[in-house]
């Protein structure tokens, strides 16, 4: 049914990116990191934008929150970890297959019934432990086997079909796009598929800020709330140990983050203040403190940020530079402090 109260779906373009980090090397910019950024006020105004926030583009596992929602929304019964998991493009940890397993598990069915991609642990180290031991890819140690198992606990529950889940037209997916355009405002502008092999929404960078926001900021009890809560409380089954996501909600209290391939975040705070960031060569080491020197800007104590700042650049073993916001980015001179 058509929802005359949508904004009309973002325009497919060649984005108009802007720098937003400068590398530099012993004093010289040496390299230039384009990207796009969003900060909305608690009031849901732009308060800062860089680039082009209006076009459309692929938010990847940024948008597993209100995927998240969506499914509650139509009925999963999860809640703490089970719920950060579903929510989660986790490291492939044992806790984190395991989740994955009892999602399955409490749905009545096995790992034969997930239909994301066979891989390797996302984190590094126990990827390295997987190899050594012979293991195999499987869907279980794929970084969204919880959504997935989470997807098909979903469709149990409504009596939908499990073997065509991922079917952009299957009612699962047309009940999370719904909530898409429901909590971004707008109409989804392209619909194609995820790595893990479920359909994602081309939606505007604003729009992926405007939802997390409308999540932090909901009611308690509602799905949103719950989402926002499970995540916050269970950070490590969102992501995982030693993964920046998790750490930045951890030192920054009431944040809710969630971090998407190709250098996409986006954060929340529970008064609606909201930052999106989308790296346009998809680097994590230009995401990670362009997202901290958002939230600063935003008004979160720069103090409890400086761990974000970067990995230094070295030179014969020794720090010679790193990765700079850009000056736009710098803090309010006389803006208000609030974490």
């Amino acid at each position: 049914m058509y929802d005359s109260s949508l904004a009309d779906a973002p325009a497919i373009r060649e984005p108009l990116h802007a720098p937003v980090a400068h590398l530099v090397r012993g004093g010289v910019i040496e390299g230039i990191h384009y990207g796009s950024v969003v900060v909305l006020g608690a009031d849901g105004q732009v308060e800062l934008q860089m680039g082009d926030i209006e076009a459309a583009f692929y938010p990847r596992s940024a948008l597993k929150p209100v995927q998240a929602v969506a499914m509650l929304r139509a009925g999963l019964p999860l809640d703490g970890e089970l719920l950060s998991l579903s929510a989660a493009s986790h490291s492939g940890e044992e806790r984190h297959l395991a989740g994955s397993r009892r999602i399955l598990e409490l749905a009545g069915l096995t790992e034969a019934d997930l239909r994301n991609v066979p891989d390797l642990p996302f984190d590094p180290v126990v990827r390295d432990a997987w190899i050594r031991e012979g293991r195999l890819p499987s869907r279980l140690a794929q970084n969204c086997s919880g959504k997935h198992a989470a997807m098909l606990y979903t469709c149990e529950l409504n009596g939908w079909p499990l073997d065509s889940y991922l079917d952009p037209g299957h009612p699962l997916q047309q009940a999370i796009a719904e909530i898409v355009e429901d909590l971004t405002g707008q109409r989804i502008a392209r619909v194609t598929v995820d790595g893990c092999g479920a359909p994602l929404f081309s939606i505007s960078l604003n729009g992926l800020a405007r939802a997390a926001a409308r999540i932090t900021t909901a009611a308690p009890g509602t799905p949103e709330a719950l989402v926002a809560d499970a995540m916050r409380d269970h950070a490590e089954m969102a992501s995982g140990s030693g993964r920046d996501v998790a750490a930045l909600m951890r030192a920054v209290p009431g944040l809710l983050s969630k971090d998407g391939f190709e250098g996409v975040q986006v954060a929340a705070l529970p008064d609606g203040r909201a930052v999106a960031v989308k790296i346009a060569d998809g680097a994590n080491r230009a995401r990670v403190p362009v997202m901290a020197a958002a939230l600063a800007r935003v008004g979160v104590d720069p103090a409890v940020l400086t761990e974000f700042a970067g990995e230094p650049l070295l030179g014969g073993g020794e720090p010679v530079g790193g990765i700079r916001p850009v000056r736009a980015l710098d803090p309010l001179p006389t803006g208000p402090t609030y974490i």
